[in-house]
């Protein structure tokens, strides 16, 4: 696995990619943030306009979803689509891109419920020996 990532690199930087432009970086600016993996995980569900994620997701501001749904279309993983009703009616769906990246997603989602318990343990026994450092 270290080879096929040695080569990953050493094949962006022969593409000119550095940390400014990294394909990586660029993606998970807008998908690895909490909000936008909770509304992908929400629209995987199928299409919801925008009061139904407000609902779903409550802790959520409507600046923030509003931007977030803004990130998420624009790098084209969710689709708006405008209702012509009166008053007009919106809705957000994932994209043929967002619905390939589900399984991806929902794979770092399993693994992270899988390992919370080591994760807070380890995080448990890192603070219990920096407070005793401290002292």
């Amino acid at each position: 696995m270290q080879n096929v990532s040695a080569d990953k690199l050493e094949s962006w930087k022969v593409r000119g990619f550095n940390p400014s432009n990294c394909p990586i970086r660029q993606v998970l600016n807008h998908v690895s943030a909490k909000w936008p993996v909770l509304i992908m995980t929400e629209l995987n569900l199928g299409p919801r306009r925008f009061i139904a994620l407000l609902r779903a997701l409550p802790d959520i501001s409507k600046r923030m979803l509003t931007q977030s749904l803004r990130d998420l279309e624009r790098d084209g993983i969710i689709v708006r689509e405008v209702f012509d009703t009166k008053p007009p009616s919106v809705s957000y769906s994932l994209s043929e891109i967002g619905k390939d990246f589900m399984p991806s997603l929902l794979a770092v989602i399993d693994w992270a419920e899988e390992n919370m318990p080591a994760i807070e343990h380890a995080r448990a026994k890192h603070d219990k020996t920096t407070v005793s450092a401290a002292r």
